[in-house]
């Protein structure tokens, strides 16, 4: 007998409530044993409530090998749609893993693909929370199709949407490259991991012992390889940040910036800054407390907290926009460059200038690290990434040097003719090729070497360069510098420089894309 209207509504009614209980009742307990939140659960924590719309609840996979033929995997096991977070629409991709553990097939990759298409098409962000045993095996060089259709998705959308992924759970092999091209990566301690051949392998191939933690971790990736951007407690701290940090993006390369409600003064003074400099030039200070003190209400949204600690980069506002900071910090290697810190530094400019974010640069940098192991690392082309990033930005540029900037770190911080707009200088800044002693040794090595007290005329000749160089006012005098500042007017120079730029147009030639040095 034909089915009435009401009896079809019930129909679909029954299906969504069958479809939406994922891997069933036993494997939703697991993954709440393991700590894990499940995807729908993440889902309803990333977006507002009511807002989500799941698409392609109905797509099944349609492999028939090795027993997949009987096997019924609810949703193909990844939760994909859009909502809104804090008001804005998201598009997200959420892996399920209590069902068929999160694997990735054939229709399983087709409903990723939908939805980065519907992201890119609509200029809105895209987020991707994992949670994957991997490939689907059963499913054979189709899941790798999958995996490959994503990777393309991810380039064609990079500098267009911001790209965000969480890793929640297992994410390994040809799952990783996902990440890797999305803009920033967030992990979960203790339950993200993230490599390309697990401990097994590791311990087949090459007899080497390492724990899913060590190799692939949140820490491991954090601190050693940078891979990872953002370390997070658990899935509720994980999701929380995300959303914090999508607070700072725009929706794409063509939208506004969001602007928060801002309670700051335009003027207000930072007294604290005129005595964070130590008298002593070798000792450090920490720089993340001369950021956060221009800052709108003195918050400060680091990114890549535990790796090349001696560079600092991340988000404030000003007076209530969006601002990008990259910073030496002296605490750590004196703030020196190095082939990490700048590899940190240019990716971050890159992607600020892709979305229009204005750039404020602080300066306190000896130069680049010497040494075999830098040099044979490619120190000169990782540096060249920083020098390129610079230079092809055009989005707004405020450096501030508050301290040293001395040889290739000058010109590779953000120096007046690699893109600069305007450059200040507190007084205690030292702008020269290279510190006095070193320079004195060059310059004056012969009457060093024929003078009674070699010692003494060291010391002679470098207290005369410091005094002629290790200060401001040489660069000021030739337009280096644009204008020298009391260290407590820094934020209201800031705010009226970032207004004053805030339209700036700069074309570069027309090209198909610039080369630079990976």
């Amino acid at each position: 007998m034909k089915k009435t209207t009401s009896g079809k509504i019930e129909e679909l009614i029954q299906r969504n409530s069958r479809l939406v209980t994922m891997g069933g009742e036993k494997m939703v307990q697991k993954q709440h044993e393991q700590g894990k939140l499940t995807a729908r659960e993440r889902i309803d924590l990333l977006f507002d409530p009511g807002t989500f719309q799941e698409t392609q609840l109905f797509v099944k996979h349609r492999s028939i090998l090795f027993g997949l033929g009987e096997k019924e995997i609810n949703a193909d096991g990844v939760v994909t749609g859009f909502g809104r977070v804090n008001g804005r629409i998201v598009y997200a991709a959420a892996q399920d893993f209590t069902s068929a553990g999160g694997s990735l097939g054939e229709m399983h990759a087709k409903k990723i693909w939908k939805v980065m298409e519907m992201a890119a098409d609509a200029r809105k962000p895209f987020v991707a929370l994992n949670d994957s045993g991997g490939a689907r095996i059963q499913e054979g060089i189709t899941a790798l199709q999958g995996y490959s259709g994503i990777f393309f998705r991810n380039t064609i959308a990079s500098g267009y949407i911001p790209q965000i992924a969480a890793i929640m759970g297992p994410t390994a092999g040809g799952a990783v490259y996902s990440p890797a091209l999305n803009d920033f990566v967030f992990m979960v301690k203790n339950k993200g991991y993230m490599y390309l051949t697990g401990p097994d392998v590791v311990k087949a191939v090459i007899a080497e012992e390492v724990s899913h933690e060590e190799l692939g971790g949140a820490m491991a990736h954090a601190a050693k390889s940078g891979v990872c951007h953002f370390v997070a407690e658990n899935d509720e701290d994980c999701i929380r940040r995300v959303k914090v940090l999508l607070s700072y993006l725009p929706d794409s390369c063509h939208s506004p910036l969001p602007v928060a409600p801002c309670t700051d003064g335009a003027d207000r003074e930072c007294p604290e800054l005129d005595t964070i400099i130590p008298d002593q030039a070798n000792r450090g200070y920490d720089m993340k407390k001369v950021i956060a003190s221009v800052a709108d209400g003195h918050d400060f949204f680091e990114v890549h907290e535990y790796w090349a600690k001696n560079m600092v980069v991340g988000f404030i506002r000003i007076m209530g926009r969006p601002v990008g900071i990259i910073a030496n910090n002296p605490r750590f290697f004196a703030g020196v460059l190095d082939v990490n810190s700048a590899d940190k530094a240019a990716r971050f400019v890159r992607f600020c200038d892709a979305f229009n974010i204005p750039i404020l640069t602080f300066t306190d940098v000896p130069g680049f690290m010497p040494g075999t192991q830098q040099e044979w690392a490619g120190v000169i082309r990782h540096g060249a990434k920083l020098l390129h990033a610079y230079s092809e930005a055009t989005v707004p540029m405020v450096n501030v040097v508050t301290r040293k900037s001395y040889g290739g770190g000058y010109n590779a911080m953000c120096s007046k003719d690699v893109g600069a707009d305007y450059v200040m200088a507190w007084p205690s800044a030292e702008i020269a090729v290279m510190g006095a002693e070193g320079a004195c040794n060059i310059i004056y090595r012969r009457e060093i070497a024929s003078a009674p007290d070699p010692a003494a005329k060291r010391a002679e000749l470098a207290a005369a360069y410091e005094e002629q160089f290790n200060n401001p006012y040489f660069a000021a005098t030739l337009g280096i510098i644009d204008e020298i500042i009391v260290p407590r007017e820094t934020r209201r120079k800031v705010v009226a420089l970032l207004e004053a730029l805030q339209n700036k147009v700069k074309q570069r030639l027309p090209k198909k894309h610039n080369n630079i040095p990976l």
